[in-house]
Formats: structure tokens, C-alpha cells, sequence
């Protein structure tokens, strides 16, 4: 049985009023995290200071839900974007990585960062990166509650666009780069003809209108989050087809919001492997619901 830990920090609050700089006693991994946020100018950097320090005493408005497996190499950059960017929102969040049994040094990366709002979830083995997305999501404390891969394919700063969208009173919004107005770079002939022909199976076999189910960049509110991934049975990289299913049988109110997209070296999705899967869950998920499991 995969098993969650929450790693405990030492929650050590810095000098803020005199801090300029990464101190020389840091980790590495705090160096460029700092680095990476002070970038973004002085003001968004002093919020990140306090949020960096001081632990969240209520709820937030916003949980960000990463799933990371093997992601050393990029998870320290990914989680520099995301706090320069949220930090300046002046809404209260918490970071959530949900570790999926990562063999490098993943989860010592994160913890070696020391900030109070973040968490890390540990699982003893790769589950898939549902059951990532899941733990995390059920982990998460927030009133509204993004999850968001690893990589930073679709950039942090497109979730200003999905919290307005969600404003108007959508449960979930979905990131997508099949919307009208989305960018995609660096994405293969064959990738974008893969993706064309499993999206036009979608709506005939499923019912769901979503052009692209299968964008790392979606928000929920809470309550919808908490009963769609309690729900959720498919814990591989198709995932996001059970959870948008069930969003559209519980009748949420769902939006596709256009983002940016950049294709990302280092994939470890196996494309003709998880096509086969992508076709065996979409039956899997009309068996589920013909046989009542998710009643």
C-alpha cells in the first residue's frame, strides 16, 4: 500500500527587514530558489520572504498540487516560478509536491528548501501520476485548488486566467491548448496528429465536449475537488479523462480557458504505450459508470 508522509520542517523565520541576498549558509537549492524569485523584483520578494517563513495559520485561498516523479532537474526551477509569481497575487497559499516514488533526489530537493507553506507528500512506490495528482489534491487545504506538472510547460502565470474564469462561476476550468487563442511550441507534427485523433474520439465515446482533456494545468473548487478525485479509479497518466467525466455526470460547471503551452524536453511518457491505455480507460470509465461505481 502506497503510504503518504508529511515532512516536517524546521520552520525558522529569517530576518526579513535586512535580508537582501541568499545567505552563504544556505543549500544550494535555496540559493537558486531565492534567486529565481528575487528576479522578480523587490516587492514580490519581500512577500515571498514572509510567505517562505511564516506558516499559513487559516485556510488559503489557493493550493498549487505538483506531481513529481524523478523530477530533480527541474522541480527546484518550476517552484522558483511558482512563488515569484503567487507571492505577488496577495492571496494566502500553500505548495503542495506530491511525490510519486521518485528514485533521485527529488524529495530532498524540496525538503532542502525549508519553506513553511510548502509540503512534501512521499509515496513508497510509483503509483501513476493520478495517484500524485489525487494525494495531493485530498492533501489540499485551499478553498480553490490547481494542479500543475512539474515541468512548467503551461507557465504559472497563465493561473490568473483560469481564477478569472473560475469568477464567473465555473466549479472547474481547464487549462487547454486545443481552445481558440492557445499557443503550442515545440510540439511534434506527429504529437499534435496523435492528440487531434484521440480528442475526436472523446466526445462520440465519452459525451464531453473538452477539446483537450489531458493539459497538467487544471483548477477546481474545493468541494468539486473533493468529490471528483474521492470518486477517481484510473490513477495512470490518463486520469484527467475519469476526472473530467465525473465532473461533467456530477454537473459542475465546467470551462476550457486557452494557455500557453511549451513542450518540454525530458518527457517520460511512453506515447504509443500510454495511446493503448489512453483507448483501454476510456472503456474502463464507461464500464465504471454502467456498473453504478460512481453513484
Amino acid at each position: 500500500m502506497v503510504s503518504d508522509l508529511v515532512i516536517e520542517r524546521d520552520n525558522r523565520v529569517d530576518e526579513l527587514a535586512t535580508e537582501q541576498a541568499p545567505s552563504s549558509a544556505q543549500q544550494p537549492e535555496q540559493t537558486v530558489m531565492d534567486a529565481a524569485v528575487q528576479s522578480a523584483g523587490r516587492a514580490a520578494y519581500d512577500k515571498y520572504l514572509r510567505w517562505k517563513s511564516q506558516p499559513l495559520t487559516t485556510p488559503p485561498q489557493l493550493s498549487i498540487v505538483i506531481p513529481a516523479y524523478n523530477e530533480a532537474i527541474r522541480i527546484v526551477p518550476t517552484i522558483g516560478a511558482m512563488a515569484s509569481y503567487v507571492c505577488g497575487l496577495d492571496i494566502a497559499w500553500e505548495l503542495i509536491v506530491a511525490d510519486d516514488g521518485s528514485k533521485d533526489d527529488t524529495v530532498a530537493l524540496c525538503t532542502g528548501l525549508e519553506l513553511a507553506n510548502l509540503r512534501v507528500l512521499i509515496a513508497e512506490r510509483n503509483g501513476g501520476k493520478g495517484s500524485a495528482v489525487r494525494r495531493g489534491v485530498l492533501a489540499a487545504r485551499g478553498e480553490r485548488i490547481l494542479f500543475a506538472d512539474a515541468d512548467n510547460s503551461t507557465p504559472i502565470e497563465e493561473l490568473s486566467n483560469l481564477m478569472r474564469r473560475m469568477d464567473e462561476g465555473y466549479d472547474v476550468v481547464v487549462g487547454s491548448r486545443a481552445a481558440s487563442g492557445a499557443e503550442e511550441a515545440h510540439r511534434s507534427l506527429i504529437r499534435r496528429t496523435m492528440s487531434n485523433t484521440l480528442r475526436a474520439m472523446i466526445r462520440p465515446i465519452l459525451g464531453m465536449n473538452i477539446k483537450d482533456t489531458q493539459c497538467g494545468f487544471k483548477l477546481f473548487k474545493r468541494e468539486a475537488a473533493q468529490r471528483i478525485f474521492t470518486a477517481q479509479t484510473i490513477m495512470g497518466f490518463s486520469f484527467d479523462l475519469e476526472i473530467l467525466y465525473l465532473a461533467h455526470k456530477y454537473g459542475y460547471r465546467v470551462a476550457e480557458q486557452p494557455v500557453s503551452w511549451i513542450d518540454a524536453p525530458g518527457s517520460k511518457v511512453d506515447k504509443m504505450k500510454e495511446i493503448r491505455r489512453f483507448l483501454k480507460d476510456m472503456a474502463r470509465i464507461k464500464l465504471n459508470d454502467f456498473k453504478g461505481i460512481y453513484d
